[in-house]
């Protein structure tokens, strides 16, 4: 016991001669550590007002740059003119003379369809039409004799004009037989399909062999790009953002095949025929595009941005700065000065009033219009520890600055 008692005593006796150490130091050096305490506190007064009443308030910064509201959306890049070639007859494909990608001018032969069943059909029509010949010529003979016998009283009237009729009925049945006959050779001469324009074969649907039923509806065989140097767009917007969109408007898109590249457009056209989404009303929104160097392909999706409105080099700031209602709480002697008119702004560690209006809005940012502005400015928003009322915050109802959504 007394073992133990005794090493305790030995292993505090370091402790406190460190403990010791140290307020000596302290004490003979207590004149110059007083001296440096109050000259922390005394450069603390002149220098560190600013910085405590920065501190006081909640404040956003004011930046001077460019500002642009932009509706995005995306859609498919197509031909702005497509024609779609398809068949007015039945029949077996005798021969193809293009493939896809193949250029073509207007009249060149794309396909033939085997002719011998529209030939016999232009065989049997010409037959017919040869017979009813036949028949109207010897139905005129038989008027016309008829005819000089009644003049000369060898005959009665009703002879004549029975012969009448029936040269009457021949003729018709002549001009029956000629629409036939005319109608079958025009359906042999749609055996061979021809380009109805100047393009270029994007789609072919039919292989040789393969049999066309023109039944009930005209099949499509061929679908023709009529210029592909001029391409279009074709993009749906929402009715919440429809409003800002004109004729005319700049765009700018990217397409996945070139990620690093952005191509431009203009607005055409804002299509007057809404569809709803997903309990969404949307537009179609038409963009012209240039495809000169046609590196642009029928199909690709392109990601559309389209400028409403720009601002370069202009005053802004986040538009939560936007939501103060009342200088109440850091500006009690606001003189009848509202948020709506003017912005309080801390400068220089102290709290000023400007008037301004506000200019360009986007979903984040929006543009302030003032003269008195100056680099370093903050707005204040609100003081550090206040409690959020209506009076001081803007809430969410009712937000003048809602952005347009993007």
């Amino acid at each position: 016991m007394a073992k133990k008692v005794q090493s305790d005593v030995v292993n505090n006796a370091p402790r406190k001669s460190y403990f010791r150490r140290i307020w000596g130091f302290v004490w003979r050096n207590k004149w110059w550590i007083l001296l440096g305490a109050s000259a922390l506190f005394v450069i603390r007064l002149l220098f560190g007002g600013d910085a405590s009443k920065q501190a006081e308030y909640i404040t956003l910064n004011i930046t001077r740059g460019d500002l642009r509201q932009v509706v995005s959306a995306t859609g498919e890049i197509q031909p702005v003119n497509t024609v779609n070639v398809g068949s007015q007859v039945s029949g077996t494909i005798d021969n193809l003379y293009v493939d896809f990608n193949s250029k073509v001018k207007k009249g060149d032969v794309l396909l033939t369809i085997e002719p011998s069943v529209l030939q016999a059909s232009v065989n049997e029509a010409l037959a017919s039409l040869e017979s009813a010949k036949s028949q109207r010529d010897l139905a005129k003979s038989e008027y016309e004799r008829n005819k000089y016998l009644y003049e000369k009283d060898y005959i009665a009237r009703a002879d004549m004009e029975k012969a009448e009729a029936s040269y009457v009925q021949a003729e018709q049945s002549v001009n029956r037989m000629q629409s036939q006959y005319d109608r079958a050779v025009t359906n042999l001469g749609y055996a061979t399909i021809t380009s109805p324009v100047d393009g270029t074969v994007i789609s072919r649907k039919v292989d040789t062999g393969q049999t066309v039923a023109a039944s009930f509806q005209t099949p499509d065989l061929f679908e023709i790009a009529e210029d592909l140097t001029k391409m279009q767009i074709e993009t749906s917007v929402s009715e919440a953002d429809i409003g800002v969109i004109k004729d005319g408007q700049p765009v700018t898109f990217t397409v996945d095949a070139y990620p690093t590249e952005e191509f431009n457009g203009v607005v055409r056209q804002i299509r007057l025929s809404p569809t709803t989404t997903s309990n969404v009303v949307v537009y179609t929104v038409v963009i012209d595009v240039d495809n000169s160097d046609l590196r642009l392909m029928p199909g690709m999706t392109a990601f559309v941005t389209i400028i409403i409105s720009e601002r370069a080099n202009v005053w802004k700031t986040q538009n939560a700065a936007f939501l103060v209602r009342s200088f109440d709480s850091f500006i009690p002697d606001a003189n009848g000065a509202t948020p709506a008119t003017h912005m309080a702004l801390l400068r220089d560690g102290e709290t000023v009033l400007i008037p301004y209006s506000k200019g360009l809005t986007t979903a984040t940012e929006t543009e302030i219009v003032s003269d008195e502005i100056q680099l370093g400015d903050k707005v204040i928003v609100g003081r550090v520890g206040a409690t959020a009322t209506k009076a001081n915050t803007g809430g969410n109802r009712g937000n003048p600055m809602r952005g347009p959504r993007m």
